[in-house]
């Protein structure tokens, strides 16, 4: 599978012609692999339409189309009710694919590791220590794991991709749950924070030792190992597109706002740390002339975007969320 290079730390993606729509969007760095591809295509194709995409965070996409300084926002944590009330306009979700978060690691000599959702947990508690814990070697007999201290690595800025690790941790570990909880910004107990998910792969790929957790792409494009996660039925699970669509297959069904939780899904084969990822969009536009090219953008990224979602291992919408998010879509002003 052909992968591009994420190299562009807050990177903005312009294109189209200064005479067309202006479109300006900010959020997660989740999807900005496909988001960036998305964009520079969709110009190709629709000559005076400019889109411009800055991949700060989830945290900055909520809050800044919240306060209306940008056309669109992208998150991976669903906005709470609190900051809907509080927004400026009425936002809707539009879920425009699915991914996976994953736990790499780099430790010399192991290219195989399976973690546990409470080992995971543990280890980002500062519970667990060391690689040779015996918790770590009971799940990998196999493995020789060093008497090496952890290395544990996290976001350090408000991010989706933290929101849905720490929901995954707080549905398997009580601990967690009680402590530090589900947040797009969690109060760390132990680590070393890192800015986006292309830092976190640069300090997990420089240092022996190291533990952290990336979108999928980013581990691959990093040539990172990344580790099993044993899932809601106890099978240990490596992320692929097929395991990401198992958890949103079998997930509890998708409410109307779009507003769901597919961590810990049930399911044989579902990877457990699976989430949809989300555009920002208001649902009437001040702009008649905005809102129709807003529109138009998020109709071919429901259709002809979702056939690219694979190439950069994204999962694309289920045909029949996809059916449903069209006709949200279609209800837009």
């Amino acid at each position: 599978m052909k992968k591009t290079l994420v190299t562009v730390v807050l990177f903005v993606v312009s294109v189209g012609t200064a005479w067309g729509q202006k479109l300006t969007g900010v959020g997660a760095t989740f999807p900005y692999p496909i988001y960036a591809k998305w964009f520079r295509e969709y110009d190709a194709a629709h000559p005076g339409v400019s889109i411009r995409y800055r991949a700060e965070g989830s945290g900055a996409g909520i809050r800044q189309v919240a306060a209306g300084v940008v056309d669109f926002g992208a998150t991976d944590a669903p906005m709470t009710d609190y900051q809907l009330a509080a927004s400026r306009t009425r936002l809707i979700h539009i879920p425009t694919l699915m991914g996976a978060v994953v736990p790499i690691f780099r430790v010399r000599g192991v290219s195989r590791l399976r973690l546990s959702g409470e080992v995971l947990a543990d280890i980002y508690l500062g519970r667990i220590t060391q690689w040779s814990d015996p918790r770590i070697a009971h799940d990998n007999p196999d493995a020789r794991l060093p008497d090496l201290k952890i290395v544990v690595v996290h976001r350090s800025e408000s991010s989706g991709t933290s929101f849905i690790f720490t929901d995954y941790l707080s549905k398997v570990s009580r601990a967690w749950a009680n402590g530090p909880g589900r947040s797009a910004a969690p109060d760390w107990p132990v680590g070393v924070g890192a800015l986006r998910n292309d830092g976190v792969a640069r300090v997990v790929g420089a240092t022996d030792g190291t533990l952290g957790y990336v979108e999928l792409i980013y581990a691959f494009e990093n040539h990172l190992e990344f580790g099993e996660v044993r899932n809601s039925t106890g099978n240990w699970i490596k992320a692929s597109i097929e395991g990401i669509t198992e958890a949103a297959e079998n997930a509890k069904e998708l409410p109307g706002d779009y507003r769901v939780s597919i961590t810990n899904a049930p399911g044989a084969d579902a990877y457990p740390i699976a989430s949809f990822t989300w555009l920002l969009v208001p649902l009437r536009s001040s702009n008649p002339a905005k809102g129709k090219a807003l529109k138009e953008l998020l109709t071919w990224i429901v259709t002809t975007g979702q056939g690219e979602a694979e190439t950069l291992s994204y999962a694309p919408l289920p045909k029949s969320i996809a059916a449903k998010v069209l006709k949200t879509i279609a209800s837009l002003r």
